[in-house]
């Protein structure tokens, strides 16, 4: 990476580390590929455990994806029972059934199980031997990422 691209990038993440309302896109010299590259990645310990991420695609690839997949993951997460779930589990790890039930102020089981069908068909969450739900591993940091995102672009970040 050279030294320009290098600057830039620090003067992005000041920017939102000082919740500047106005950032603004920086101009970058054109990469070798000519479409770039993005990414995130994170350690956290959570719940569960410790867990660290990183992933890098170029947009290329991330616009090539099928989208099925992605559109259940943003599905899953885009009820706000389903995010208290998701809370629970990052927040006190794997918990039964009725500790969730009871998180998500629910008033039946049927109401909790159409929420995990949606968390677990989309990979979110995973049911455990023991028969309690958690969040699983390799969903964690992405997770706090579309929810962080989310955030950002409702503009939840800059105040």
């Amino acid at each position: 990476m050279d030294l320009v691209q290098r600057l830039a990038e620090l003067e992005q993440r000041v920017a939102a580390l000082e919740g500047d309302d106005d950032r603004e896109t920086i101009a970058l010299p054109e990469a070798e590929d000519g479409g770039g590259e993005f990414g995130y990645g994170g350690r956290v310990a959570l719940g569960d455990g410790r867990v660290t991420w990183r992933i890098d695609v170029t947009p290329e690839r991330a616009l090539s994806l099928a989208d099925r997949p992605r559109i259940e993951v943003l599905s899953a997460l885009a009820h706000p029972v389903r995010v208290e779930i998701v809370r629970t589990l990052l927040a006190h790890g794997g918990q039964p059934a009725t500790a969730l039930q009871e998180a998500a102020k629910l008033g039946s089981t049927g109401q909790l199980y159409h929420h995990l069908k949606a968390l677990t068909a989309s990979g979110v969450v995973e049911q455990d031997k023991r028969g309690s739900y958690r969040l699983r591993p390799a969903a964690t940091i992405p997770v706090l990422v579309l929810l962080t995102a989310a955030s950002d672009v409702a503009g939840q970040l800059r105040s």
